[in-house]
């Protein structure tokens, strides 16, 4: 009964597709993440060092946690921007997706206590030490692609990913989703930077998102001048040239609607745009991530 009132909970709060698995140690998955960071492929991420117990185990974030709720919030636009303007990551064509997702796991888990009985839960959206991912290939909701993205059989790999971390026992879904990724190499190929490695490893450290997104200094190092094929914020070439990705169909998420400066604006628009302006019009957008003299910089970096 709990776990039916869940899953078309999920639906009626916009997410296309919810799993459920019980809550433990991930520790195949710890060993691959000590592995990563040892090799220093999250670049100056330190903050993804940081609570590595937390990052494995839902029980160190919740106490007494039974189970692990996955959700997916397709993103997919119905538009893209015009050809040749600076490209935006399809995920920031909208509002900041954690404040949206953020309001909407607030509300879940709101319904979950007044419907069920009082439970103790905790909602995170990619900003929290969970290996989101993990949990939705333990929830059946597809496999890990190449690209590091996690890959629905149905509807691709342009999805935000939820979690809901609660303290009762609910009904488990099969995790025995296959990898259907086979010998395709499309990622890997087109990636720009060659930050995609062979055994579904992404050195997070040269990927176009970690330069334009996450890289804090004010100087993108050398070597990767001409490299960005015109990516000003984040990067979906390796989702764009994703098989899969041909089964995507168009989110109903009104708070993702394309913003017009996104879908249009020129470089000369970009160079031309002042502080103020970038504030005002990108207050509610993830762009505000880089700040205004990050994209100032990604901008000189992409000519």
């Amino acid at each position: 009964m709990s776990t039916s009132f869940i899953k078309k909970t999920a639906k009626q709060l916009g997410f296309d597709y919810c799993g459920i698995a019980k809550a433990g140690l991930l520790s195949d998955d710890a060993k691959r993440l000590e592995q990563w960071l040892s090799k220093g492929m999250n670049g100056s991420m330190g903050y993804m060092e940081n609570h590595f117990d937390l990052r494995i185990d839902p029980t160190k974030l919740l106490p007494g946690a039974k189970s692990v709720i996955t959700l997916l919030k397709n993103y997919y636009p119905s538009v893209t921007q015009d050809e040749s303007v600076p490209k935006i990551s399809k995920y920031a064509y909208g509002k900041d997706y954690h404040e949206v997702i953020r309001k909407q796991l607030n509300q879940f888990l709101q319904l979950i206590n007044q419907n069920i009985g009082a439970i103790e839960g905790r909602g995170f959206v990619d900003s929290a030490p969970v290996l989101e991912r993990s949990w939705a290939v333990k929830s059946g909701l597809g496999w890990v692609g190449k690209n590091g993205n996690l890959i629905h059989k149905q509807q691709g790999s342009f999805f935000f990913i939820a979690t809901l971390i609660v303290d009762i026992p609910l009904e488990y879904d099969d995790n025995s989703a296959k990898d259907y990724c086979g010998t395709c190499t499309k990622c890997i190929d087109a990636c720009p930077t060659e930050a995609i490695l062979p055994n579904k490893v992404v050195d997070g450290s040269k990927c176009i998102s970690y330069f334009t997104i996450e890289l804090k200094e004010q100087l993108i190092p050398a070597t990767m001048k001409g490299k960005f094929d015109n990516w000003m914020f984040g990067c979906d070439t390796c989702q764009d040239v994703c098989p899969w990705n041909r089964f995507s169909k168009p989110h109903q998420e009104e708070a993702f609607t394309p913003l017009n400066e996104i879908l249009h604006y020129t470089l000369t628009d970009w160079e031309m745009l002042t502080e103020e302006s970038f504030k005002t019009i990108f207050i509610n957008s993830p762009i505000k991530r880089t700040k205004f003299t990050g994209v100032k910089r990604n901008l000189k970096f992409i000519q």
